[in-house]
């Protein structure tokens, strides 16, 4: 109810916070005394933003009056004749008009798999970025957030692109790595790894994972490598962190590059250093059910100067930093622009929050899930590693699929592990290593992870869970 509520003397600005935070596009004004006064919609922002942009505006001089709201005592069936289409949440009132309660109608409950966090200072942000009218790829927002992004990480330079898969493709052209060249990927991860190898004309090889930490095996690098071999990608799958200490000694060994596909792990370690900052370039992803997003959005981070130098020259069509229009090199259009990246540093800003909740939730999901039967949940103590909840990720022996159409019967967008790659007919030339990560993937479940999965909603997935479980013995 809280979230539901603010004061007549809130501003817009303040007002719009508040709707973003409780989900329910709405909010109530109430006065000193408790009295509601009336009701302010998203809509009724967005209708008010088409004609001025005055942000600090009183609600009191927006909000709609002529509203419906009920009272405390209302029955059930008197209620439902109040709801329609543009009516599902009512006020519930006492007979001195004070706010008690609300009541909301929904038919049908959906709990989805993730929600991004814009609970900071996102849209101030973004509307000082879109007032500024630096809208595209240049503001500075844009190198703000390069900074701090990569000093959060522990690197030298940061360079903002468009998204996470031209990162990893921006990564491997900066590093001339094409055609007759191998580059050794996990058969568990998303298809952008593969495909940003296959856009770079070199040759992806597929190698298996390790079992305990769902990441590519230093064991399978090993015996990959062949004199074509170029690169590593290591992807932190899911939160978790490869075996860095092993993969850069092969590395070095074989005097190979490593690029770390940090997409999934934002703020993840190994032996104190976060991920991204130990091989030659670390990759990012900001989509949407990231850690912190910025709607699209991706960030290449590195020591290495000539490789930052390099990668702002391709990132902008090849274009000389210092003759403007000259072309030295045939690159791409892959810049984020500055509302993109006004977003990202508000997200920046509370990064360690956000993680924390995120840890804190699957720490919920751990103690409620604890009695459910053959359910193994994501490695949290290998050693070195430390990593981050992206999702609540768990494997179940048997009856995977059986509890994922039952979950989503109820509402609850769970997901299957990502299909590995040597699944796929498209990728059946590169296949070297594949025993685990069918495995594993058979198993996987991803657990809707955001901050309105509370403990009921995970007493209700438990349930569902052990229902499954029951029908199945």
């Amino acid at each position: 109810m809280d979230n539901l509520i603010c004061n007549i003397n809130t501003t817009l600005l303040e007002a719009w916070k508040i709707i973003n935070n409780n989900g329910k596009n709405i909010v109530f004004v109430i006065d000193e005394m408790n009295t509601l006064k009336g009701v302010l919609t998203d809509g009724d922002i967005r209708s008010y933003l088409i004609n001025r942009q005055d942000f600090n505006i009183q609600i009191s001089e927006i909000m709609n009056t002529n509203f419906v709201a009920a009272n405390i005592n209302t029955s059930t069936k008197d209620l439902m004749l109040l709801f329609n289409e543009q009516i599902r949440i009512i006020p519930l009132i006492s007979d001195d008009k004070k706010l008690v309660d609300y009541v909301e109608f929904n038919n049908a409950i959906y709990i989805p798999v993730a929600i991004p966090d814009l609970k900071g200072n996102e849209f101030k942000y973004l509307t000082d970025a879109f007032l500024s009218t630096w809208i595209s790829s240049s503001g500075k927002y844009i190198s703000r957030f390069e900074d701090e992004f990569s000093k959060y990480c522990g690197t030298k330079y940061g360079v903002a692109v468009s998204n996470g898969t031209v990162a990893l493709h921006l990564a491997l052209e900066t590093l001339c790595i094409g055609k007759e060249d191998e580059v050794i990927v996990p058969d568990l991860t998303f298809a952008a790894t593969i495909n940003s190898v296959l856009h770079a004309n070199a040759k992806p090889i597929i190698v298996d994972i390790e079992m305990d930490s769902w990441c590519i095996s230093p064991g399978e690098i090993r015996k990959a490598i062949t004199p074509k071999t170029k690169a590593i990608i290591p992807v932190h799958l899911y939160g978790q962190v490869c075996n860095m200490e092993e993969i850069m000694k092969i590395a070095r060994e074989h005097n190979l590059f490593v690029i770390e596909d940090c997409a999934e792990a934002h703020g993840a370690e190994f032996d104190g250093h976060k991920v991204g900052s130990i091989g030659d370039i670390g990759c990012f992803s900001f989509f949407g059910n990231k850690v912190i997003t910025t709607g699209e959005g991706g960030m290449c981070i590195t020591n290495n100067k000539y490789l930052n130098d390099k990668m702002r020259v391709l990132r902008d069509h090849g274009m000389s930093k210092t003759k403007r229009y000259w072309h030295d090199y045939v690159g791409y259009n892959y810049r984020m622009t500055n509302l993109q990246a006004s977003i990202g540093v508000a997200q920046l800003e509370r990064i360690e929050e956000i993680i924390s909740n995120r840890k804190g939730l699957e720490k919920l999901y751990r103690e409620g899930l604890k009695n459910a039967q053959n359910i193994i949940f994501q490695r949290d103590d290998l050693q070195k590693r430390k990593k981050i909840t992206w999702f609540v990720n768990v494997l179940f022996e048997k009856g995977r699929n059986e509890i994922l159409e039952a979950l989503r019967e109820e509402g609850i967008d769970a997901r299957p592990f990502f299909y590995p790659l040597s699944t796929m007919p498209i990728y059946k030339n590169y296949i070297l290593s594949n025993k685990c990560a069918l495995e594993i993937s058979e198993m996987g479940i991803n657990l809707p992870t955001n901050s309105f999965v509370n403990s009921s909603i995970i007493d209700k997935i438990k349930n569902i869970i052990q229902t499954v479980q029951s029908n199945d013995q």
